[in-house]
């Protein structure tokens, strides 16, 4: 349910998402050829499921200026690791859709910008774009969330 929920905007279509995936997967077990865990191809399984749901609602890849990125410099990752994970994946949660979705394919799943391409019906460049607005975007949430002072 949890990768479900990265790619859903609420409960509910991430429910729909699950219950889709789950019946891929009983119908395509077979495809299954133990060449690495059961667990990752459930986990592309699912992705490629959350991808179609996102392209049949017509992903949205507009510049969000919301929240001011312009004088966010990186943060020191050990203010990062100090951020419980259920934290950072509220501030994901955070991100606009289309931010969100290449971060999660990218940063949590380990696809590259041409495979994300491929699954969004998209140019690896606007791939890119997104994965950079999207960090930035993320980095001024911390700071928020977290008053931090970045020198």
């Amino acid at each position: 349910m949890s990768v479900c929920l990265r790619y859903a905007n609420d409960q509910h279509e991430a429910q729909d998402i699950l219950q889709e995936s789950f019946i891929k997967v009983f119908k395509y077990v077979h495809q299954f050829k133990f060449e690495g865990s059961f667990e990752g191809w459930m986990r592309k399984v699912f992705v490629s499921v959350a991808t179609r749901h996102i392209k049949k609602r017509k992903l949205n890849f507009t510049n969000i200026d919301s929240i001011d990125t312009d004088n966010v410099n990186n943060i020191d990752p050990s203010i990062v690791s100090k951020i419980a994970e259920e934290e950072i994946h509220k501030l994901i949660r955070k991100l606009p859709e289309g931010y969100r979705t290449v971060f999660n394919l990218n940063v949590i799943e380990g696809y590259n910008h041409d495979e994300i391409a491929k699954l969004l019906g998209i140019q690896p460049a606007t791939s890119r774009t997104q994965l950079l607005k999207a960090r930035k975007m993320l980095q001024a949430l911390i700071i928020k969330q977290h008053h931090l002072i970045i020198l």
